[in-house]
């Protein structure tokens, strides 16, 4: 019996997969967002719908909902480039930490007026809905099919990896303070200080510490790697909540600096991260999904539409304009970063916190933030691209064919292939391609050695003789210079 059950539980999990997978492929068409669809597909397959699967447990959601932001957050990190960051740094950071209170407090304070809710449980639903998402963020701009202009794209990702941390530290100080756990609102403040501190040096720690092991510890097997980069992002999280930390902020900062360090199979675990991202957006929506009764959104249609129009059109334009000034951005570009306010699972997780509390209007709450969401995604999720168009502040995609190799008599290069014969004496024998040091903006893409090509890893050894076809997106001479200064001949340049 229980085997039968293992086995309907299995074929259950698998059709839900296939399914979202195609709603993935899909949406693109539909011109909405695949985490709407995801919702979708786990409200159907709820106890409401065709499905029958009957989940009301709000503890395993919660569970599911922080694993995944974990892994989402650790693979946006991985995937962002320090370069692209660094000069929206302070934007971002305004955006992720007053930008999500004034929003905060503007919601709260209409929905204390329209909802007839007390007041702080009316600013604990401000609170709940204040971050931009980074799932939805992360797979809307990343799955689009539009390219933003200048640093917006890498300021929504900054903004959204980053917010979490200040949404949750604002929700469970409300839901302490509402359960009477909590009698001084200025302690929070030293407890925040001390939150974001931690988080931040423990990321960065851990993702040169990650970097390191990962180069030295030689695994036999390569297929360890990435269960060693997740053991090790688990251990980052976990450390840093047992240390009184936010995890969050920790797991976010530790891929950035991970991703922006040279290690072994890099490409690979980049390839692993984003696919384990996916699974677990498509796990963390379709439970989330699950969790809803849609009965239940009916009563509270007409009010929820109300506080999603005074988020999107208000709260979160109020917010991006306050924050955004003296930043350099123009109207257009502030408009555009205040329509990407997604909302996604995140909210819908934080909403769990009252439930898991016992708080009296939580069960309002949560059925508020979902209808929020739901607007939310098919709103805004659905009309980026077509905003970013109308603004003129889409880019051009790249075009991959610009890269071009010519072959006249064996492998030559133009444009941006760099052809690096291994000199007899060069600094680069015995060493590890890794070990060079090289730039974020090479990789090195096949190896001549003697008459067979060789596709390398990080761990190739390099040997006297070797010809690297290198691709690199930097024309700077003095970068040129010194990156075939490891190739050279040591005691001819000596000699001359």
């Amino acid at each position: 019996m229980q085997m039968l059950l293992i086995d309907h539980l299995l074929l259950g999990i698998s059709i839900l997969l296939l399914l979202s997978i195609a709603a993935s492929k899909a949406s693109g068409r539909l011109g909405v967002p695949a985490l709407l669809l995801f919702l979708l597909i786990g409200m159907l397959a709820g106890s409401e719908g065709p499905g029958g699967i009957y989940f009301a447990d709000p503890w395993l959601a919660q569970c599911l909902g922080i694993t995944a932001l974990i892994f989402i957050l650790f693979d946006g990190g991985l995937q962002t480039k320090w370069k692209d960051i660094r000069p929206i740094l302070w934007r971002g950071f305004a955006l992720s930490t007053l930008g999500v209170m004034i929003t905060a407090a503007i919601v709260g304070g209409l929905a204390f007026y329209l909802l007839d809710l007390p007041i702080l449980e009316a600013m604990l639903l401000g609170a709940i809905v204040s971050a931009t998402d980074a799932a939805a963020v992360f797979m809307v701009l990343r799955s689009s099919n539009v390219r933003l202009k200048g640093n917006l794209q890498p300021l929504l990702e900054l903004e959204s990896g980053s917010n979490d941390p200040m949404a949750i530290f604002l929700t469970i100080s409300l839901i302490t303070y509402i359960s009477g756990e909590m009698t001084s609102v200025t302690g929070i403040i030293p407890s925040f200080a001390q939150e974001m501190a931690l988080g931040a040096v423990i990321g960065y720690l851990s993702g040169k510490a990650i970097s390191r092991i990962i180069n030295r510890i030689k695994l036999e097997c390569e297929g360890l790697y990435p269960v060693l980069t997740i053991s090790m992002m688990l251990l980052t999280y976990g450390l840093t909540c047992l240390l009184e930390g936010n995890g969050f902020l920790a797991v976010y900062l530790a891929g950035i600096t991970l991703g922006n360090t040279e290690f072994i199979h890099k490409r690979m675990l980049r390839r692993i991260h984003d696919s384990a991202a996916w699974l677990m957006q498509i796990v963390m929506f379709l439970a989330l999904g699950l969790l809803v009764f849609p009965n239940r959104l009916i009563p509270i249609a007409s009010n929820g539409l109300l506080i999603s129009l005074v988020l999107m059109f208000l709260a979160r334009p109020v917010s991006v304009f306050v924050c955004m000034i003296g930043s350099g951005l123009s109207f257009k570009e502030k408009v555009l970063v205040s329509w990407v306010g997604l909302k996604g699972a995140a909210p819908i997780i934080l909403a769990t916190f009252p439930l898991i509390a016992g708080l009296f209007q939580a069960d309002r709450i949560f059925n508020f933030v979902f209808f929020i969401v739901l607007t939310s995604a098919l709103v805004q999720g659905s009309t980026i691209s077509s905003l970013a168009r109308w603004l003129g502040l889409d880019a051009p995609q790249r075009n991959e064919s610009e890269f071009k190799i010519h072959c006249p008599a064996g492998v030559g290069f133009i444009e941006k292939i760099i052809e690096l014969p291994v000199f007899d004496g060069a600094p680069a024998i015995d060493k590890r391609i890794i070990d060079l040091g090289l730039s974020q903006d090479i990789v090195v893409a096949m190896i001549k050695r003697g008459d067979d090509f060789i596709i390398p890893s990080g761990s190739t050894i390099l040997e006297k003789g070797d010809i690297l076809f290198a691709l690199s997106e930097s024309d700077d001479p003095e970068h040129l210079s010194s990156l075939r200064s490891w190739f050279a001949d040591t005691q001819e340049e000596k000699a001359s």
